[in-house]
């Protein structure tokens, strides 16, 4: 590769981060083939640090990106057209000249709506329920993200191979299933909707808490995540939810670098640095949660995101309003009726009932055993025992989370609540 002037590396990168899916959403539409979308976007890009370096970045970089990879994907269709539907496939794209050329300057924007509706059908298509879920993650992190094979299967810490072919069973089971690149119709929307976000959501826990591994928080999967959310509320910027999930995101990324020390060791909540939270983020997430609220349909990542807010906005942890956290978790409870919500809203009753009331809901959650096997569940249990200051019993509960942890900042911070239990 030629040497490349820094301002040209940077506007390539920014493009990437920027137009990749989009460049990728618009090829998979006007060839049908995923793989060679990939391949022509991933020679658009390499194109683009020669061509720029001479002739300068364009007015447009998406335009140009498109344009080019559309022709290098027409290109390797007219070498491969050996039959008559190859030859078809090449006439499509012949005419499919798109309407936002990279010198067109009539303003224009007809261009605008099928670049958007493109990446809708892309998201869609890589979340849909015939899919995975660890497919539909991986599919979305590869064709919309960019992520190559190799950074998705270190993210996820599984073998290259492994996710490999993950993706070849993704696309194939697209390609054979004949899973339609589409929005789907209205009465599917919102199911859909729910499902997209989740892959999503789940994309940023596992960045914000890892389930593994000697890192808690992995920093490029959370804003991946982010990344993605935006996209999703530039496209969908009147589904509430939509917009909830972005603030819910933003609100806790807000407080991501204050939640491990410099050893790498997890801080509590009642213990970060609140001065050193970024407030332009948190901000930003609290205005798109009031602008989510006031459309009147109230869902779960709204109410996640408004718990959010009451710790963020809360100048110290003794003003946290936890009567009004464990009222909201009661509300999300009626969206999302699962163990681990009524295990967090356990915590908010237990500081704000006391710590009686808040063990006496884990005793049920611990006597049905949905959470068996869920370290949080006697880590929970020891945190509130040792704020009533039962300390023999916390240290048992905190052996039997320490029993089931597998990251290595968590084990950390247990073992140090164990000794502290120890010599109480």
């Amino acid at each position: 590769m030629p040497d490349v002037e820094p301002d040209v590396e940077e506007a390539v990168a920014v493009a990437f981060r920027e137009e990749w899916g989009q460049v990728v959403a618009t090829l998979i539409r006007v060839t049908g083939d995923w793989d060679l979308a990939e391949e022509c976007a991933q020679d658009a890009f390499a194109q683009a640090l020669d061509r720029w370096r001479r002739d300068g970045v364009p007015r447009r970089p998406g335009a140009w990106l498109t344009t080019t990879a559309r022709n290098r994907a027409l290109d390797v269709l007219r070498r491969e057209a050996v039959g008559a539907a190859k030859l078809r496939e090449v006439a499509v794209l012949a005419r499919d000249e798109p309407s936002y050329e990279p010198e067109d300057a009539s303003g224009d924007d007809s261009g605008v709506q099928d670049l958007q509706d493109d990446r809708l059908r892309l998201i869609f298509t890589c979340c849909h329920p015939a899919l995975p879920i660890e497919a539909r993650v991986a599919l979305t992190l590869r064709t919309l993200a960019g992520l190559t094979t190799p950074e998705i299967a270190r993210a996820f810490l599984v073998p290259e191979a492994t996710m490999a072919q993950r993706l070849v069973r993704a696309k194939r089971k697209i390609r054979n299933a004949g899973i339609p690149y589409r929005v789907p119709p209205a009465h599917l929307l919102p199911e859909r909707t729910t499902g997209v976000l989740g892959v999503v959501y789940l994309l940023f826990n596992e960045g914000y808490a890892a389930t593994a591994g000697v890192d808690l928080v992995r920093t490029n999967l959370c804003a991946e995540a982010i990344r993605l959310a935006r996209v999703l509320a530039r496209l969908m910027p009147d589904e509430p939810e939509v917009l909830g999930l972005l603030a819910l995101l933003l609100l806790h990324d807000a407080r991501r670098h204050t939640r491990v020390d410099a050893a790498g060791d997890l801080v509590t909540l009642e213990n970060q640095d609140r001065t050193a939270w970024d407030r332009a983020e948190a901000d930003e997430g609290t205005a798109l949660l009031e602008t989510a609220l006031r459309r009147g349909r109230p869902g779960p990542y709204q109410i996640q995101a408004a718990i959010a807010a009451c710790h963020m906005t809360a100048p110290t942890a003794d003003d946290t309003d936890w009567a009004d956290i464990a009222a909201l978790y009661g509300e999300l409870a009626r969206f999302v009726p699962s163990a681990v919500v009524r295990l967090n809203r356990a915590v908010a009753v237990g500081v704000a009932e006391g710590t009686d009331a808040g063990l006496a809901l884990i005793a049920e959650l611990e006597d049905e055993g949905d959470l068996a096997g869920y370290h949080l569940l006697p880590a929970t249990c020891a945190d509130l025992l040792r704020r009533g200051g039962r300390m023999d019993e916390a240290a048992e509960a905190y052996r039997r989370a320490l029993e089931l942890v597998e990251n290595d900042a968590e084990r950390r911070f247990l073992e140090k609540r164990l000794a502290e239990c120890r010599f109480a």
